[in-house]
């Protein structure tokens, strides 16, 4: 298991999380303010690259609207891998978002990010560091919304990576959507399942 740690460690520790991985996805109703405050719950799956590592895994986050402009948020997620490895993540942080039409809002997003990993046999391997996004929303009907952004995050001695995400969000309700995700960077891909409940509106 040795070999895998050291490309875990530089591939793993720049995830903010499985159901945000990369970004966090969000809905709204079509020519209407988009919501920030939600909770998440979401199950992922993992593919690494080099080396060849897969897994799968469940989080917890959620965003907070300070007020029209200004956003907090926070992930939580764990993954067990193959070869008995496991991978906690970490991120909170503060956001500003403004509205360029009725129909799509920018975002941009600073956080402190924590990892750790686990490996049968071995002593866990675990780095904090800081993570920037930007991204946009897109209201593309009255039930649907798209979601598009890039985030860098760099953990100094553990490494740094630059990753983009991609995804939609279904309206089932007024205040429940159900969404894909996907998040890509150099060796890591990460695709999500969330569920999204809203308190805001």
């Amino acid at each position: 298991h040795a070999p895998y740690l050291g490309k875990l460690q530089e591939n793993l520790m720049l995830r903010s999380s499985l159901l945000v991985l990369i970004l966090v996805f969000s809905a709204a109703s079509y020519a209407e303010d988009f919501d920030y405050s939600y909770v998440d719950f979401s199950y992922g799956i993992l593919n690494i690259d080099a080396p060849d590592v897969d897994g799968d895994g469940f989080g917890l986050g959620g965003s907070f609207a300070v007020n029209q402009d200004v956003h907090v948020f926070a992930g939580f997620q764990n993954a067990g891998l193959d070869f008995g490895v496991d991978v906690t993540t970490f991120g909170a942080g503060i956001g500003y978002n403004t509205e360029l039409s009725p129909t799509v809002d920018a975002f941009a997003r600073l956080s402190y990010q924590y990892a750790e990993v686990d490996a049968s046999g071995f002593d866990s391997v675990d780095d904090s560091g800081l993570g920037f996004g930007i991204g946009l929303r897109f209201a593309a009907s009255e039930v649907l919304e798209i979601e598009a952004g890039i985030e860098y995050v760099d953990f100094g001695d553990g490494g740094d990576d630059t990753g983009f995400g991609l995804g939609g969000f279904y309206k089932l309700t007024d205040v429940f959507d159900l969404g894909l995700s996907g998040s890509w960077s150099d060796d890591t891909s990460t695709y999500a399942l969330t569920g999204r409940w809203y308190f805001g509106q």
